[in-house]
């Protein structure tokens, strides 16, 4: 591990399961995912009524707290860089304090029984490194097994955090008793989840709130359904992907009326959720009704990313900047994780957007599409820690796998297809990613893609010798004039070879001239 490099684990006692992240921090790669495990222990079952955690469910919780150690340790975290904070069944539990103490007796671990409120506080800081937060507050909600933690934000900060005790859990112990659900419980809880959510849905109204954003399990549980309803059986990210109300209400409609045994059956369905997602569901209905949105995004971050993001912060005595550019600190994140050549990156988009400002009369592309040519061009060489050979489709590979923070499924496409078409083969409709595309993005992609081949060409001796260049057209005819320290003659050269297809792209013929910096 690199001198500078930092490994922390953290610890989430849920409801229904315990989550460990671990994750190194250094200058360079920011903070890299290393390892998560998961175990559905379900320390809260009968405690919710009982308000005691049974002897079982505390020898299984000591049980996994002690493999997660191990594997904490067999990744180089120190002990002092392990935290561990206990929520909704153990902050209620009267017994609380002998299992804090048990686990502190056998582990060594000291367990941190938090709020509600700080619950809900440390969500938001992992949500809003995983999506990204616009000038227009979205709801944030992350469905536990004991509560659910409300929080209305934009990306300039905070405007509710809530804490509501109406976990999947705790709502399938209260109300459920028949199989399948019966249309009078149904109602009870949706009546009991409109009454919990008045001041959160009141604020959200005030505020223009129209986009939710899911995090925990039961929420990517739906996003998995959803996904195999589709015909999508694809085992990438969950992250930024959207939910629409259509999509829902169809999963809705078709799993509620399931029995047990029926549901069991359903790909994507967690074999441990197949009760508690009949609750979920019904609440996640009452979301979408409640707060009238329009979509629902899933962040892939939450609790323990919280947890971690405000431990750092911490040690960094609070100098961790608090507005994030997620989407660039991601995309430098995966370029430095790949021993990337980032002055080469970096001159290559920078020669990227000047022909895309210089040429937006001929392309016609908004602003959007500049900022994926941007990180296209950043990222368009990963794929050489792979091996040169072939590296334009492995950097795609890369990019579409890497689980990119803060953008779209369908934006991370446009970027992996813009970075496979950097070299070789223009864009096919025989590759399936391409083919993947709608026709608008396809079309950007095809501006991009043959942007970035000639910006590439102008770089191809890896020395940054065009310092600018300016693109004139007219007359089907594009003029660009570069500007460099040396006579660009291999620059030149390889731009020739590659400039067919931005030609054919945009109907126009591309000459270079050169001038001499002063």
């Amino acid at each position: 591990m690199a001198s500078n490099a930092l490994r922390v684990a953290a610890i989430d006692l849920g409801t229904n399961s315990f989550h460990m992240v671990i994750v190194e921090e250094s200058l360079q790669k920011g903070i890299v995912e290393i390892d998560r495990v998961k175990d559905m222990i379900c320390i809260g079952k009968g405690s919710i009524s009982s308000k005691l955690l049974g002897e079982e469910a505390m020898q299984a919780g000591v049980a996994a707290l002690k493999n997660f150690l191990v594997l904490a340790r067999q990744h180089g975290v120190a002990s002092e860089n392990i935290i561990a904070f206990a929520t909704s069944a153990i902050r209620e539990a009267r017994n609380q304090n002998e299992f804090i103490r048990r686990v502190r007796e056998e582990t060594g671990l000291r367990i941190r029984v938090i709020s509600g409120r700080e619950e809900a506080e440390f969500i938001y800081y992992g949500v809003r490194n995983a999506v990204r937060l616009g000038t227009v507050p979205d709801l944030i909600f992350d469905i536990g097994g004991g509560s659910v933690e409300f929080v209305i934000a934009d990306r300039f900060g905070v405007k509710l955090l809530e804490s509501r005790k109406i976990g999947v859990a705790r709502m399938f112990e209260r109300f459920v008793m028949s199989d399948p659900v019966s249309e009078h419980e149904i109602s009870l809880l949706r009546q009991f989840f409109a009454a919990e959510m008045v001041s959160a849905a009141d604020k959200a109204s005030e505020l223009g709130v129209r986009r939710g954003i899911a995090s925990s399990g039961t929420a990517e549980n739906i996003a998995r359904m959803i996904r195999s309803m589709n015909g999508d059986e694809a085992e990438s990210p969950l992250n930024n992907m959207s939910l629409s109300r259509r999509d829902f209400n169809r999963l809705y409609r078709t799993v509620l009326p399931l029995r047990s045994a029926e549901r069991r059956k359903l790909t994507g369905l967690d074999e441990k959720r197949v009760d508690l997602i009949v609750p979920g569901l019904i609440l996640f209905d009452a979301i979408f009704r409640t707060f009238d949105l329009g979509e629902i995004i899933i962040s892939g971050s939450a609790l323990r990313e919280g947890m971690v993001l405000h431990y750092l912060q911490q040690m960094d005595d609070g100098s961790r900047q608090t507005e994030l550019d997620i989407r660039r600190e991601s995309v430098y994140e995966l370029g430095f994780r790949c021993n990337w050549n980032r002055a080469h990156s970096e001159q290559v988009a920078m020669l990227c957007l000047q022909l895309f400002d210089q040429l937006r009369a001929v392309h016609g592309l908004d602003g959007r599409y500049r900022e994926l040519l941007e990180y296209s061009a950043l990222l368009h060489n990963v794929g050489t820690f792979i091996s040169i050979s072939s590296h334009h489709k492995h950097s795609q590979y890369i990019i579409m796998n890497a689980d990119l923070r803060g953008f779209t499924p369908a934006e991370t496409l446009i970027i992996g297809n813009v970075a496979r078409y950097h070299r070789k083969s223009p864009p096919s409709e025989k590759h399936s990613l391409y083919a993947q595309l709608r026709p608008a993005s396809r079309k950007a992609v095809d501006v991009l893609s043959g942007i970035l081949r000639v910006a590439n060409g102008l770089e191809r001796g890896h020395r940054q010798n065009i310092l600018s260049l300016q693109a004139s057209a007219g007359s089907g005819k594009i003029v660009i004039a570069l500007q460099g320290r040396d006579e660009p003659d291999i620059e030149i050269w390889a731009a020739e070879l590659m400039k067919s297809w931005l030609e054919e792209v945009l109907q126009c013929v591309i000459v270079f001239e050169f001038s001499a910096h002063d």
